[in-house]
């Protein structure tokens, strides 16, 4: 079975922080995970290399939720596609 993009969020942010996947929820915000400032970037790194994605800081200093981090993933996907299905010949 294929991972959601919100279970891989879930997936790499655990990983990052060592901490199980079943006690992270999508309302949990970062404060709640105790995730730092420099947690942040390194999970915005991981999630760049898991998605295969480029986040902008600016971007990046929005996510205070798993929430606003599949928001944000799931924006920068559809984008990532679109893009892709523009430059591809019909």
């Amino acid at each position: 079975m294929q991972e959601t993009t919100s279970q891989r969020v879930i997936r790499v942010i655990a990983e990052n922080q060592r901490i199980p996947v079943d006690t992270i929820q999508a309302e949990s915000t970062f404060q709640e995970l105790n995730i730092d400032s420099l947690d942040g970037l390194h999970i915005l790194f991981a999630l760049e290399e898991e998605f295969d994605i480029d986040i902008p800081d600016d971007a990046g200093k929005e996510f205070t939720s798993i929430q606003q981090a599949i928001a944000g993933v799931e924006t920068l996907l559809a984008r990532k596609q679109a893009a892709a299905s523009a430059s591809d010949p019909a």
